[in-house]
């Protein structure tokens, strides 16, 4: 997937030439009436099919059939169904798409089966706003979130001098870099075993990064630079909470966030972009790095890398002693061809209430959208030795800000990500970022 970053990976879904598609499969048998449920997702496939037979046995006239595909295929699958009116009745949807897929009217809006059958919005935390298409009317309803996290090596910290607590309150400000700047320079070691901040250090050969690259080519930076600039206010819609007209990345936070990132590829304290091409956990487990900031998604992975004890710690406090980040939801449409309307709509509300996000959240390879359910993921994980209780922390402390739902979101990932590429390959400096406002500002105006 991951999460805000799956658009990077789709293929153009072709959608403007579409009109409105007939219908769905019948998808009934014996008397029974057969919901098919899509996902890109392996791991959701899995966990939700748990849901299934509490959600059968109060609904004995419903079959559910649940459908997974890979994520390269996902999509173009998706617009076949549309063409054709054989789609799923119901299928999990990424924010940049809903655009695409509400203008195209190839999604029902929800509001009219809310109120009817009472289904209480409110019991989510994240992700509600994220659905709601410029005709003011909800689309989805919110199955997840995801923000970022810092793994690190407790053993390598540990080695340091340094303790667990000081790496999950590090604080970071664009001038100096804060403690993080401090701990990142210690954590990292040449082959020589001289330490970042010690006098010899031998930047251009280096055993262990004191973290893992926070450079990025995606828009949003949400595992990247984002948890960073916007400790400093900054937001990708700037003021905008939904379908912004500017990504407003002509911004000095912006300029000092990716020098300063940048900047600690310079200096040898972290790899630089494209050094690496191995996942964080293969660089941890490695040696490579003695920390990494990564996906939510990545916990259970990456805290089960044979033979190194990791850590979680929530991302950096910023100069007022606050954290933020961006955070995606990933969410259930309906398909509008659907011959099912009424079961859909009882097993997508299943799928959003707190008894079926327990249900499927307990391994933590995807985040519940309702506190209460997160809750029991947390303390299912705690009961295995993974603490996670900062990402539950992150959403009642408010420290995430929805991903707001933007126009042509493919087109903004093909225009912008060569941009930060060649940014954080060395290629010219941050004015850059002027252009890329500009150009965001161009694409957002497209109808």
């Amino acid at each position: 997937m991951k999460k805000l970053r799956i658009i990077a990976g789709l293929a153009a879904v072709g959608l403007a030439a579409l009109g409105l598609a007939g219908c769905s499969t019948d998808g009934s048998s014996g008397g029974k009436t057969t919901v098919n449920w899509w996902t890109w997702d392996d791991h959701q496939a899995a966990n939700y099919k748990l849901c299934i037979p509490g959600f059968e046995k109060a609904n004995p006239d419903i079959t559910v059939k649940i459908s997974q595909y890979n994520v390269n295929d996902y999509f173009t699958k998706l617009t076949a169904g549309f063409v054709a009116g054989t789609a799923p009745d119901a299928f999990q949807n990424s924010v940049p798409l809903l655009g695409q897929y509400a203008g195209q009217k190839q999604i029902m809006p929800l509001d009219d089966l809310i109120k009817k059958t009472g289904f209480d919005l409110g019991k989510f935390d994240i992700g509600v706003d994220s659905w709601k298409y410029t005709d003011g009317k909800q689309y989805g309803i919110p199955l997840d979130w995801a923000g970022a996290a810092i793994y690190f090596n407790e053993d390598m910290v540990k080695a340091a001098g340094l303790t667990d607590d000081a790496i999950k309150t590090m604080t970071w400000n664009p001038d100096d870099g804060g403690t993080f700047d401090k701990i990142v320079a210690h954590l990292t070691v040449d082959t020589n075993g001289k330490r970042g901040d010690e006098p010899g250090f031998d930047k251009n050969s280096v055993k262990t990064y004191g973290i893992g690259t926070l450079a990025a080519s995606d828009f949003n930076g949400q595992t990247s630079w984002n948890p960073f600039v916007t400790t400093l206010g900054w937001k990708l819609g700037g003021d905008a909470t939904a379908w912004p007209k500017v990504l407003p990345y002509d911004d000095p936070r912006m300029t000092k966030t990716l020098d300063y990132i940048r900047g600690l590829g310079d200096r040898g304290l972290m790899p630089k972009f494209g050094q690496f091409t191995i996942s964080a956990a293969e660089q941890m487990g490695a040696g490579q790095v003695a920390m990494a900031q990564d996906g939510t998604w990545s916990a259970t992975s990456i805290t089960k890398v044979p033979g190194v004890k990791v850590g979680i710690a929530p991302t950096v406090e910023g100069p007022d002693g606050t954290r933020g980040m961006i955070s995606n939801s990933n969410a259930n449409n309906i398909f509008v061809g659907t011959k099912h309307v009424d079961q859909t709509w009882k097993w997508v509300s299943y799928m959003g209430s707190v008894e079926c996000q327990t249900i499927a959240g307990k391994t933590a390879t995807f985040l519940p959208s309702i506190a209460q359910a997160l809750q029991s993921t947390v303390d299912a994980q705690k009961a295995d030795g993974v603490d996670i209780s900062s990402f539950i922390d992150a959403l009642k402390k408010k420290e995430l800000y929805p991903a707001p739902p933007i126009s042509n979101g493919q087109e903004i990932t093909d225009t912008l990500q060569p941009m930060f590429e060649a940014f954080f390959s060395g290629e010219g400096d941050a004015s850059f970022l002027k252009t890329a406002q500009a150009k965001s500002k161009e694409i957002l105006a497209k109808k």
